[in-house]
Formats: structure tokens, sequence, C-alpha cells
């Protein structure tokens, strides 16, 4: 019979195959509950993956919604991916863009960016719900710097596999015989996966770092029993397979090849370099970043370094909806 594992200490034994569980920090953003899982004290990334954040499940009184004022990335993509409710995308590119359940907006921050993220007018005429992920992607080195971009991808462009038992969606990258149309600037794997009681969900190979979110239910591995909100970043090259406790599982997959260095944050800028960290910070201050049209009235301040994040550590700032 499998046991449930309780938190772990820093130097707690971990089931074969399981290089770190990490239990996700819990805040509050304006109602909303937001766990952050990366980065971490245990890990600062995943493969490329260098922030994830759920976002909810949550709801809005009639009259309100998220709020996310206009603000800046550098050196990195956000993956927005919501399982309840709406969010109007809007960036100084000029993309005026709402994403419903199961879509993925794919926004490429190079060389600098600026967005923000709202709930629309017609949704705060009722309750509205909101239930989702937002990951950041480190982006290799060489493309740090590219221009800007943004892509939507509806929910029914994206690849399904499916079996009775498992049924998975590959939200970017490839794996399980399956390949996104989101491109991606690196190799790495982002699945949707709902798996049945007792069911088993192999992880890709190919790929060094990998790593399951347990959304909902709760999986069993090694004899151990992980329940629904903990990452489990498992070690490179073993051949494993996630099994589902008795109420089915919901999980999140994601991984890649190691990155080509480390990386700093400092608030929504991510970079290999701190000196690039510093000149975002310096041009947010000064106003060169474009403007957002159609939300040009309100911006988020820098915040104090003290309360942004630094590198390998992770305080909660205002800036994505999850940041």
């Amino acid at each position: 019979m499998s046991r449930e594992v309780q938190p772990l200490g820093r130097f707690a034994p971990m089931p074969d195959g399981l290089a770190a569980v990490i239990l996700p920090r819990a805040h509050d953003i304006g109602g909303l509950e937001v766990r952050r899982a990366l980065p971490s004290q245990e890990r600062q990334m995943v493969g490329p993956f260098v922030f994830f954040d759920q976002v909810g499940p949550g709801e809005f009184l009639r009259g309100q919604g998220l709020d996310v004022r206009p603000h800046p990335h550098v050196g990195l993509s956000t993956v927005t991916y919501l399982f309840e409710g709406a969010i109007r995308h809007r960036d100084s590119l000029g993309t005026n863009q709402s994403i419903v359940a199961g879509d993925v907006n794919w926004m490429t921050a190079g060389a600098g960016i600026v967005h923000s993220e709202r709930t629309a007018t017609e949704d705060r005429s009722r309750r509205n719900r909101l239930f989702g992920l937002q990951s950041w992607v480190a982006m290799p080195r060489s493309m740090e710097e590219v221009a800007p971009s943004f892509f939507h991808h509806a929910a029914a462009t994206l690849p399904v596999a499916e079996d009775g038992q498992v049924r998975l969606r590959l939200i970017a990258g490839s794996g399980w015989g399956l390949r996104s149309p989101v491109e991606t600037v690196s190799e790495l794997f982002y699945a949707d996966a709902a798996v049945a009681s007792g069911a088993t969900l192999p992880l890709p190979d190919g790929y060094e770092e990998r790593a399951a979110y347990v959304l909902e239910g709760g999986v069993e591995l090694g004899g151990e029993f992980f329940a629904a909100g903990r990452l489990l970043v498992f070690h490179p090259r073993n051949q494993l397979a996630i099994r589902a406790g008795r109420d089915g599982a919901r999980l999140l997959l994601l991984g890649g090849a190691p990155m080509d260095g480390p990386r700093h944050l400092f608030w929504n800028f991510v970079s290999s370099s701190r000196e690039r960290i510093e000149q975002a910070k310096a041009d947010w201050v000064a106003g060169r970043f474009a403007r957002v049209p159609g939300d040009e009235a309100e911006f988020v301040p820098l915040p104090d370094a003290r309360n942004a994040h630094r590198p390998a550590t992770q305080t909660v700032a205002e800036g994505s909806p999850t940041s």
C-alpha cells in the first residue's frame, strides 16, 4: 500500500527517480490565490522553464476581474494556458487577443515587450472564474535579444493523444509521438494530461530535465503517493512512468535540455547578463519601453529590489498576472 508523502525536508530521502519535490509558495493577488513552483530553493529551472505559477481557481464578483497593468519583459517567453475563464491580452506590438480555456498565448519578449492582462468588460457583467497556468521559458543566450513577437494558438490546433485511460494535449514542443504547432526556440515539452485511476503515463525520452506538476488528484511513484499541489522533479535519463492514484490525476508535464548557463531574475526580467537586467530596469524607469495601444493610462512601476526576484531566489513582485 502506498503512503502519502508529507512535505519533505531539505535532506529527506527521495523515492527512486525523484530529484526534488517542490511545494509551491501560495500568495494572494487581488483575491486570487497564486501558487509558485518555480523558481524555488530546490530548483531555479527545469530545462528552459524558469517560472511556473498556478493561478486560481478563483471567482471574481460581478463588476470585478483581473487587472494586471502594463509591465515589461526581456529575455524570455511567457506561456499562458487556461482551464477556466478568459483573459484579454494587449501588448506593445499592438496585439489585442482574448485567451480562453485550452488556448495558448506564447509571447516572446526578447529585446523587450510591454503587455497587460485584464478581464474583458463583457466578462465583468457577471461572476467570472479564472483558473490557469503561466510559465516563463528562458531563451538561449544567442536568442535573448531577438525581436519581440506574440502568437495565439486556439485549443483545437493543439495535438491530442487519447487511449481511454490517458488524454494528453501537447501545449508546446514534442513528446509522446506528437509535435505542437507552437513555435519554440529550444527543444522542450509541455503537456496537459488527464490520467484515469490506476493508469500510467510514461515520461518522454530524449530530455535531460523533466518534471510533473500535480494539478488535481494524486500520483504514485516508487511506492509513495503525492497529492495535488506538488512539482515532482525527476533524475535525468531515468525511464519512468507515473501512476495515477485512486481518484485519477491531472498533470502538467514539462522539461527540456539544461540551459546554457545560469539566468538572473529581477521582477519580470530574465537574462544571462546582470548588466542587461540593470539596463532593462533603467529603460523602464526612463520610459524607453514602447507603450501598449489601448491600455496607456496605467503601468506597473519598477519595484524596490527587496520586493523583486533576485538571482536564484524567489520573492513575489507585481507584474504578469502571477509575478
